[in-house]
């Protein structure tokens, strides 16, 4: 490894001193080529952690062998199920487990569904992408939701597309079919005359609790991980910088994205002003934050084909579906 990543390197700079230390090789240079040797580091980010420093008026180049720990994704995955099992068991009266046990079936597929699909996709394309992490956390939810890693520079814009744009259509496929199946479930509240959370529901869900027949006023938690599933969808596919719509945006339009990226969190704050909605405050202001970074461009910046548009707009058509201006409302029983 060691002898290989020299004569790479030597390609853009001169290498004085080599220290090796198990997995991790050091590299004393004196660039040559700063660009080419920063495309080749971007390029080997796939397959190795890439630490550069300059320090003692040294430059050095820090390489180690990438290792999955996988066993992280394991512990993640047991926590968040045991997170949502509870979170969700809290729902019913008495404290049902079982009951728990089918939300959390429920709300694990769908976020799951959502970042397999960016997984699947982004293999497809040759990038290197973790499994899922699941985030347990002990809100109403019981979890943050799961994320993937991606390692190294993206292809192209078609693949930019593919691999962002699957993950929100696999997520609406999950809560599509977890809110049938929950608003065919018989559910009665925990806590009656009390607080009650009272959920916005987007015109998705409204056409499918038509399908069901659902005519009731509570939702089973089954059908609550369905309207989840929208709501993140809804979020995931805002098309700001690093979210799966500021992907799929800068596949579609390329770096005039950047513009929609500035107007997009004005829309959100005013959004929150109008409904009294803190949650859309919120997003403004985190989308205020990814406006300002710019999107990393692809190695091949060329405009996707038609196919693949008529999919983005559908895409966002979907995003829109999975909408609603008040999310949550609590009223008193």
């Amino acid at each position: 490894m060691k002898d290989t990543l020299r004569r790479e390197i030597e390609r853009f700079a001169t290498v004085y001193h080599v220290e090796e230390s198990g997995d991790t090789v050091r590299f004393y240079v004196q660039p040559i080529d700063f660009e080419g040797l920063r495309t080749f580091l971007e390029n080997i980010a796939t397959d190795y952690d890439v630490k550069v420093q300059f320090k003692f008026g040294e430059f050095v180049i820090e390489l180690k062998k990438h290792r999955e720990r996988i066993w992280i994704n394991l512990a993640l995955l047991i926590a968040t199920f045991a997170s949502t099992t509870i979170m969700g068991a809290g729902m019913f009266e008495k404290f049902d487990l079982i009951g728990g046990l089918t939300y959390s079936v429920a709300i694990m597929f769908v976020l799951g569904f959502h970042e397999m699909g960016h997984y699947i996709f982004a293999r497809r394309w040759g990038m290197k992408t973790s499994l899922p992490y699941f985030i347990p956390f002990p809100s109403l939810i019981g979890t943050l939701g799961a994320v993937i890693r991606h390692r190294g520079r993206i292809p192209s814009r078609k693949a930019l597309f593919d691999v962002g744009v699957s993950g929100p259509l696999f997520g609406i496929f999950a809560s599509i079919l977890v809110t049938y199946v929950g608003l065919k479930m018989k559910f009665e509240p925990t806590y009656k005359g009390e607080a009650t959370l009272m959920l916005g529901t987007p015109p998705l869900f409204d056409l499918i609790a038509k399908l069901a027949g659902f005519n009731g006023y509570y939702i089973h938690p089954v059908a609550f991980a369905g309207w989840v599933g929208m709501f993140v969808t809804f979020l995931n596919l805002i098309p700001v910088g690093q979210l799966d719509g500021g992907h799929v945006l800068r596949a579609m339009i390329g770096e005039r994205a950047e513009i929609v990226y500035r107007i997009i969190p004005i829309i959100l704050i005013a959004l929150g002003i109008v409904t009294n909605s803190s949650i859309w405050l919120f997003w403004g202001f985190i989308t205020m934050f990814f406006a300002m970074q710019k999107h990393p461009k692809p190695m091949v910046d060329e405009p996707i084909d038609l196919k693949r548009y008529a999919v983005g707009i559908l895409t966002f058509a979907l995003g829109l579906s999975c909408f609603t201006p008040n999310p949550f409302v609590v009223t008193k029983g």
